[in-house]
């Protein structure tokens, strides 16, 4: 294995040495027209950085990075430069447990429960007919409750835990629901039957013979690496560089770090089904059964424009599936606070692009991967996503500033609080998310919830108050109060989030 890794190295060297020639497309495709293309989208989306890379007939044919690593400095982006890849991470969880099936360890068709005892969600029909392909193909009819994980303590088996009071937004097998909890759930059936973190077995199965060295699962892997992307975001209309957030928590369902050369090294071995080098990796059975349609996606919103080329959308387990151009599109993108990015492949065509950047929000990725395929595969027939799009989400953010500024408008003017200040401050609980203290200091309202959401209430009108939370990632919203027949505060509720009940005084 470890003569192998060090071949694998040396032609990997070898291939980006002949990337950077410029003969890495071919005599059809025009190097310098991706080079400006990519330059000048970066530029008009305002994302500081990308890397790229093209894999066809299982060869890296390009790899190259765009921009810096950080706003204000010089470093730039390499093929060498780590990211965060957010949501690409499902496609590896997915491709774990059918390593697990492959060995008969587990079924699709299986039960959650039986790996998973204390699996429980709010109806319990839906925890006992929940089989483990359900958990990949979000299509349970819950919500996302995202923010059971996100910038809070709960560690994976409390996470799991909580999930039982999360409630129903449709019926099961309905319609599709992207939900992120499913996938930890997924990733935590490993543990149950091999006795391996989720972390450790991608580390182990997938990651060291695929020669990913530089791929982990938490940002705590990055210390010390010497070529690391900073994270960005647009706060008060200006792009700064933000904190990586800590999401092991939610791991199996987008907590990866990676960069371009490596993830190469992932879509080599989906574009030549499951096989790498002379070790199949997964079968190719269970490669075809994972980019197989299981949840129909309607094409409406954002994903008109997004699959504009599209006839349909769906999902399987752990890729997103459409055509493209009369071809076959399997892919994923990811994003968590201050990165983004789209894995992406045409399977018959045996190519796949792979797009990383530091920017929050943003689509760019997936439409640089959009314009490279069309560069490969339909010359002179390229569509300038990046431009058709950047109209629409410059739209888009149109109407919400139209939206905020007409929650302004709805103000309602010279009202004040029910009571005293000092009246709302307690402590408040919800059954899910877990309690969230109000205090009452140097005349103002202070809240706190888990151990990065800390506010400032400043009062809107009548029992609603404006809260601006310390993490800039945060922003700002509204919590609004309620009193009882007796005129004392009895629940607090947080805008899209839920509703805390206030607990007794202590006396």
């Amino acid at each position: 294995m470890k003569t192998e890794l060090t071949k694998f190295k040396i032609i990997s060297v070898i291939l980006l040495l002949f990337i950077s020639t410029g003969l890495a497309f071919g005599q059809n495709v025009n190097l310098q027209s991706i080079d400006d293309y990519v330059n000048k989208s970066i530029k008009d989306w305002e994302v500081p950085g990308v890397a790229i890379a093209v894999v066809k007939d299982d060869k890296i044919v390009f790899a190259k990075g765009y921009g810096v690593r950080e706003l204000g400095k010089t470093d730039a982006v390499t093929t060498n430069t780590m990211f965060a890849i957010g949501s690409s991470s499902k496609a590896f969880t997915s491709a774990a447990l059918a390593m697990l099936v492959d060995e008969g360890k587990i079924k699709w068709n299986d039960p959650v429960s039986k790996y998973l005892p204390s699996f429980q969600l709010f109806d319990p029909y839906v925890t006992r007919e929940m089989m483990v392909r359900d958990l990949l193909s979000h299509r349970i009819g819950l919500e996302r409750g995202d923010r059971l994980w996100y910038a809070t303590d709960f560690s994976r088996d409390e996470v799991m835990r909580r999930i039982r009071f999360l409630k129903p937004s449709s019926s099961f097998r309905s319609r599709f629901g992207y939900q992120n909890i499913m996938y930890l759930a997924g990733g935590q059936i490993i543990p149950s039957v091999v006795g391996k973190s989720w972390d450790d077995f991608l580390k182990e199965r997938i990651f060291t013979p695929l020669g990913m060295s530089s791929t982990n699962t938490s940002i705590s892997g990055l210390k010390g690496m010497p070529d690391v992307a900073s994270p960005h975001a647009k706060i008060n209309d200006k792009v700064k560089p933000v904190a990586y957030r800590l999401i092991d928590n939610i791991g199996p369902a987008g907590s990866i770090n990676s960069n371009v050369t490596d993830m190469a090294q992932w879509v080599r071995m989906q574009l030549n089904s499951g096989k790498y080098g002379d070790k199949q990796i997964v079968s190719a059975a269970n490669i075809k059964e994972m980019q197989n349609p299981h949840t129909i996606i309607p094409l409406e919103g954002l994903y008109t424009s997004l699959y504009s080329e599209a006839h349909f959308l769906s999902y399987g387990m752990g890729w997103f599936l459409s055509d493209y151009r009369g071809r076959k599109m399997v892919e994923h993108g990811g994003a968590i606070d201050g990165m983004r990015a789209a894995v992406m492949m045409i399977p018959e065509e045996k190519m796949g692009v792979i797009v990383l950047g530091n920017m929050n929000g943003s689509i760019l990725p997936q439409l640089l991967g959009n314009r490279i395929f069309d560069a490969y595969l339909f010359p002179g027939k390229e569509k300038d996503w990046s431009g058709d799009l950047l109209k629409v989400i410059k739209a888009a953010e149109a109407q919400a500033k139209t939206a905020q500024q007409k929650i302004e408008t709805d103000r309602a003017k010279d009202t004040k609080p029910s009571l005293s200040l000092e009246n709302y401050a307690g402590n408040y609980t919800d059954e899910m998310y877990g309690d969230m203290k109000v205090t009452f200091e140097n005349g103002k309202l202070k809240a706190k919830f888990g151990t990065y959401f800390n506010g400032i209430l400043e009062h809107w009108h009548f029992d609603t108050f404006r809260v601006k939370w310390e993490d800039e990632m945060q922003g700002e919203g509204f919590i609004s109060f309620k009193l009882n027949s007796q005129g004392k505060v009895d629940t607090m509720n947080i805008e899209g989030l839920a509703e805390f009940k206030r607990a007794p005084d202590k006396k």
